[in-house]
């Protein structure tokens, strides 16, 4: 369905090669480095033990990478072979972003490659290296006032997620508003017949939380008082007006999923709080689960919003830049703890702009590169991070994104192309594969595993998306973008156990215009899509409202609720048009309340009594040789067809990356 209009119409609303070492030879001429002479690379190495004033060398190291990064600037511009900075094992804390800029020099040059790299990467003896952007907290005591709990003083402390054992705590929280009797929203906040939350122990540090559809936000408590036998709840602005804009009234804010971080909130072991009602003196507590000594746990909080950043110009982009087996962890976002909240959808969020207008924004990547060309991430792992984790925008160009494991973040997983606000760029020649996205979306719902907005000759191959609370792969933009996308490829990517949380998503979601013909179209091919049964509306391949010019090749989609289908906005000039399917396996599942047409597929149709927000037909929608399951045991009878049984065989990462991470 269309993700939202604000009240001013504006809306938020073939096999292919994945070898990374076909990348160059697919690259223009006008585009590709000349390969480089034969050389010996110039080895740098840093360890924890280390010092900055040494040489680093191996016998003596850097103590930091930014030191190492200073060493890099100096020798670029004689470059005669590559330059590879090596960090032994062990963790390294930053105090700041590590941020690289063409302009400051940190570009490979003549053809050569600058490579950031765990030490023996790509060998039996490749060391663990974690680039962390977290605070080490100690100094536990138990906490007389809070029975179980223990507390830590923490100064100026700011952060929105806590690690205790290497395992991500959660903040105290309550099911639904958290107390009975009538709720009911108003153009400041509440008024409830409760008296419940004049009790709640600092309200200022209070979020409400909202889930429905494919919605999910935030917004803050500005202070409770009582008004007679009335409860009088105020709520942060301008979130509250936010919320009713991109949520179209009040009736969600009427329903909230839960209410979290108050004291006050039910204790389960693993649940901690930040008291901030003490500037510069915050207090960490937290009850420990069976088993956690906190006189000896490791306990981390996350001080950083950013960890590793990438950025060039227009004309004059960062470029030929590695980096390769490093673990990057602990960061936070701290947006949602703005009074503008996190009126969001879709891991987008709207801030105040000029008059009723409203600026959308994107939740951003811990690891970034805008205005980038030719950028290898390789090996690495993304993991308890509190924003999407990788982000390739703003005209960035044929870099490769490859064997990659991305975990316990808070929002998506791979975040690529124009994104909002930015309504135009190029980014092209993108290769996201061998990748596995799973557990994400730990916080802020309406996440992706991969979300490209708009990009051309963009390849997402044999990734594997898994246990995510919204879609596995997201292609299309968040608003209509017309004439950006072209021949793009989501080919033999293994997707399964998708929208866990939210409905009115996919495996894989397109929406969109992909391209001016099938000549130039997406290609959606070779796919396994497969179990997401529950709930009430998602799609194994979702060609949603405004798709056009789409060929779905080859795929096994079964055990969603609807295999395949859309919304067909034919309201808003955006309807589903040309997508073929062929040669494809599916049950062709429907759900009850989606009348079955014709042709296969769930296609919602207009709602007549309000047009605007119903769907319509298709247009120009083909079918040739496709095989419908039995609707009973359709995974079975696909283990069984030879067909459909080599889709699942060679769909999702390389063997080599599935035995490395231990995959069955």
């Amino acid at each position: 369905m269309a993700i939202f209009r604000t009240r001013t119409g504006t809306g938020v609303t073939a096999q292919a090669a994945v070898a990374v070492g076909l990348v160059m030879a697919a690259m223009p001429a006008s585009v590709a480095a000349a390969p480089p002479a034969a050389a010996a690379p110039t080895q740098l190495y840093v360890a924890p033990w280390g010092k900055d004033s040494w040489p680093g060398t191996l016998e003596r190291p850097f103590a930091t990478p930014a030191r190492a990064q200073r060493a890099v600037r100096a020798r670029v511009s004689r470059m005669t072979a590559d330059v590879v900075v090596n960090l032994r094992g062990g963790t390294y804390r930053l105090k700041a972003p590590l941020r690289l800029s063409e302009a400051a020099g940190d570009s490979g040059r003549g053809g050569h490659r600058v490579i950031y790299q765990a030490y023996g990467y790509g060998t039996p003896r490749q060391e663990r290296v974690t680039i962390s952007g977290g605070r080490r907290i100690s100094q536990w005591r138990p906490e007389r006032q809070l029975k179980g709990f223990w507390r830590a003083d923490v100064g100026g402390l700011e952060t929105r997620q806590l690690y205790v054992e290497d395992r991500r705590a959660t903040r105290l929280t309550r099911q639904g508003a958290g107390f009975s009797g009538t709720l009911k929203a108003t153009r400041t906040g509440y008024v409830t017949t409760s008296t419940v939350p004049r009790a709640w122990r600092h309200p200022g540090d209070i979020e409400f939380v909202y889930r429905s559809g494919y919605l999910e936000g935030r917004c803050g408590v500005a202070g409770v008082s009582a008004r007679g036998r009335q409860t009088i709840i105020t709520m942060d602005q301008p979130c509250w007006h936010l919320a009713q804009t991109l949520y179209g009234g009040r009736e969600l804010l009427e329903a909230p999923d839960s209410v979290e971080n108050s004291p006050t909130f039910a204790r389960k072991p693993g649940s901690w709080y930040l008291d901030r009602s003490r500037p510069g003196h915050h207090a960490l507590f937290y009850l420990p689960r069976p088993g956690e000594d906190m006189r000896r746990a490791k306990v981390v909080a996350p001080v950083l919003e950013s960890l590793l950043t990438g950025t060039g110009r227009p004309g004059r982009p960062l470029h030929d830049i590695g980096v390769r087996g490093l673990t990057f962890a602990h960061a936070t976002w701290l947006a949602p703890s703005e009074p503008a909240g996190f009126a969001s959808a879709w891991s987008m969020y709207l801030r105040p702009g000029k008059g009723d207008d409203a600026t959308l924004l994107t939740v951003p990547g811990t690891v970034a590169f805008h205005a980038a060309e030719r950028i290898t991430l390789e090996g690495n792992r993304f993991t308890h991070l509190g924003a999407q984790a990788l982000e390739l925008s703003r005209n960035s160009s044929y870099n490769v994104v490859d064997g990659n494991v991305i975990s316990d973040v808070s929002d998506g997983g791979i975040l690529m192309g124009v994104v909002p606000p930015d309504r135009k760029g190029i980014n092209r020649g993108n290769r996201v594969t061998n990748n596995w996205i799973h557990h994400i979306g730990a916080e802020y719902r309406a996440a992706s595993g991969i979300w490209d907005t708009a990009t051309r000759q963009t390849t997402l191959a044999r990734n594997q998306v898994n246990d995510v609370p919204y879609s596995g792969i997201l292609s299309g933009p968040g608003d209509d973008l017309r004439g950006v996308m072209r021949h793009n490829r989501i080919v033999n990517n293994r997707v399964f156990a998708t929208n866990r949380l939210l409905e009115d998503g996919g495996g894989i979601y397109l929406r969109g215009e992909q391209g001016t013909s099938f000549a130039d179209g997406a290609v959606i091919s070779g796919n396994a899509v497969t179990s997401s049964k529950h709930g009430d509306w998602k799609v194994g391949i979702y060609t949603d409202d405004s798709t056009n010019w789409a060929t779905v090749d080859g795929n096994a989609v079964y055990d969603y609720v609807a295999s395949i289908g859309g919304c067909s906005e034919e309201w808003g000039d955006r309807p589903v048009q040309n997508v073929r399917y062929r040669g494809n396996f599916w049950d062709d599942a429907v759900p009850a309340w989606v009348v079955r047409r014709d042709y296969p597929g769930a296609w919602p149709p207009a709602n007549k009594e309000n047009p605007e927000e119903g769907c319509g037909d298709p247009h120009r929608l083909t079918f040739a040789g496709n095989t419908l399951l039995p609707p009973h045991a359709p995974g079975p009878a696909c283990a069984a067809h030879t067909g459909c049984a080599a889709i699942l065989t060679n769909a999702g990462p390389l063997p080599s990356y599935r035995q490395r991470w231990g995959m069955p």
